[in-house]
C-alpha cells in the first residue's frame, strides 16, 4: 500500500506516518520517476568510514548534520559537502536564528525516526510535523547526483539534489539553500 503521493508531489511524500525504511524510500522514488541508484556497503557511521570504501563519484557523498536552536523551537538538517567544516555561528547568523548546537540522538530518533550515524536528508520524509528546516549547502546543487543514507548508513542512495530539494519541500518541510 502506497502512502505517497505520485501526482507530480501535489500532496505531502509520507501522509500516513510510517516510518520509511530503504525498501519504502526506493519504492517511492521509483513511483515518483525519480532517477536514483543505490550502493550497497558495511556500516558507516561518519565520512571517514564511508572514503575507505571507495565509493564511485565520493566527492559528491554528503555530510549531514542534525541541529537545534538553544530554544529547542528550531531543528535543522543541514547537508553539505562531505569535506566542509560548518560554522555553526555562521550558519546561525545565516539562518537568522538563535544560537545553534546538535541536537540529541533522543531528538534524532523523535524527529526523524534516524539512529546516530544514519542522519540523512531523507529522514526529512519521517518528520510528520515537518519541524525540521532543510539547510542545503548551494555547493552540492553543482554536482548532476549526490550520495546520501537511504535512512540507514549501510548503502548510499545517489540522486539529484534538485530533486531531493524537490521532494522534501514538497513534503512541507522548509528548504533553505546557504552558501557554506
Amino acid at each position: 500500500m502506497s502512502y505517497y503521493s505520485i501526482n507530480n508531489f501535489k500532496e505531502p511524500v509520507n501522509l500516513k506516518g510510517k516510518t520509511m525504511d530503504q525498501l519504502e524510500i526506493t519504492k517511492m522514488l521509483n513511483d515518483l520517476n525519480i532517477p536514483f541508484r543505490v550502493v550497497e556497503h558495511p556500516a558507516a557511521m561518519t565520512i571517514e568510514e564511508i572514503d575507505r570504501f571507495a565509493l564511485p563519484n565520493s566527492e559528491a557523498i554528503a555530510k549531514n548534520l542534525f541541529v537545534r536552536d538553544d530554544k529547542k523551537k528550531n531543528y535543522y538538517l543541514i547537508t553539505v559537502r562531505k569535506d566542509k567544516k560548518v560554522d555553526l555561528k555562521e550558519l546561525c547568523r545565516q539562518l537568522n536564528s538563535r544560537p545553534l548546537s546538535f541536537a540529541s540522538e533522543n531528538d534524532l530518533k523523535f524527529y526523524l525516526r534516524l539512529n546516530k550515524g544514519a542522519v540523512t536528508p531523507l529522514g526529512i520524509l519521517n518528520d510528520i510535523a515537518c519541524r525540521v528546516q532543510f539547510v542545503l549547502d548551494q555547493d552540492l546543487t553543482s554536482f548532476p547526483l549526490i550520495g546520501v543514507h537511504p535512512n540507514r548508513n549501510t548503502a548510499t542512495l545517489w540522486l539529484s539534489p534538485l530533486d531531493l530539494q524537490a521532494l522534501i519541500e514538497k513534503h512541507g518541510n522548509k528548504v533553505i539553500l546557504v552558501k557554506l
